[in-house]
């Protein structure tokens, strides 16, 4: 079995790595800094006896994510969307014009899925880390990069999140052959809340009642815990596709997985969008 996985030098993608390599998979960590990714490599090695490779990948860099495809050699078997960035507090594009967080957390992760689909042969598993956080707002197709609507840092990485969780539903529409699923890994403290300033992380609970930043704050887990869910997506002990995942369970449509997330019809706009963005 080998597997890629996105952002996997720290924090859930580290967990997720580990748990693929401890399952005797050939683990390749995606990460924008190989430095950090050599580093975890040689950890999980001396955890797990396995080698594990190491390529350069910047999700807001579409020719990164193309030289990253066009490097890969042999088949896939599972690969985690996980990396991702959170709650930028200013408005950040990238070359081509396009909104930070969407760019990263969705149009990167979906050119990365499209270009390694070939390799992947039919049972492959496709897990996209996607968040609660979707219940804050659906994909504004009318204003996918804030360039008529005052910008909001969760208001954009919600709109992330919710395509994170349309682009598992429509890859899994339109390839029968893989299971493709969207995991909500609940909430960790890594390093996705950097860009969150005393205030915002007091609001989220993860300060003390003296302002100390806790390592798991009440309600919260840790990345071990958080990786589970993928975990359970990736290594195939669920044999259905095109859903939304959260504590190792399927989740419903409800007051935790938002029908806009989940709709065909949106899925289908989203692979529609993405494609006129990709070229």
């Amino acid at each position: 079995m080998r597997a890629v996985v996105t952002g996997g030098a720290s924090g859930i993608g580290y967990e997720t790595a580990l748990g693929l390599a401890r399952a005797g998979a050939e683990v390749t960590i995606a990460v924008r800094n190989p430095e950090s990714g050599l580093v975890a490599a040689e950890r999980i090695r001396e955890a797990t006896g396995w080698k594990v490779a190491v390529g350069r990948l910047d999700l807001a860099d579409l020719a990164s994510v193309r030289e990253f495809v066009s490097g890969w050699d042999g088949p896939l078997d599972v690969l985690v969307n996980n990396a991702g960035i959170m709650a930028l507090p200013e408005l950040t594009r990238t070359g081509e014009g396009w909104e930070l967080q969407f760019a990263t957390n969705h149009v990167g992760h979906a050119a990365l899925t499209i270009g390694l689909r070939p390799a992947m042969p039919d049972g492959g598993r496709i897990v996209v880390v996607a968040s609660a956080a979707h219940l804050m707002s659906p994909v504004h197709f009318d204003d996918l990069h804030f360039e008529r609507r005052a910008y909001d840092p969760w208001q954009a990485y919600a709109q992330s999140k919710t395509a994170n969780i349309l682009f598992a539903v429509g890859a899994a529409r339109r390839w029968p052959g893989l299971f493709v699923n969207a995991a909500h890994p609940g909430g960790i403290m890594t390093n996705l809340q950097r860009h969150l300033d005393d205030a915002q992380l007091t609001f989220v609970g993860a300060k003390d009642e003296q302002g100390n930043v806790l390592e798991v704050p009440p309600g919260w887990k840790t990345p071990e815990q958080g990786a589970s869910t993928s975990l359970l997506l990736a290594l195939g002990a669920v044999g259905v596709t095109g859903r939304y995942f959260a504590d190792d369970r399927e989740v419903p449509v409800g007051p935790s997985l938002a029908d806009y997330a989940v709709d065909p019809a949106q899925a289908d706009r989203l692979w529609e969008e993405t494609a006129r963005l990709l070229g």
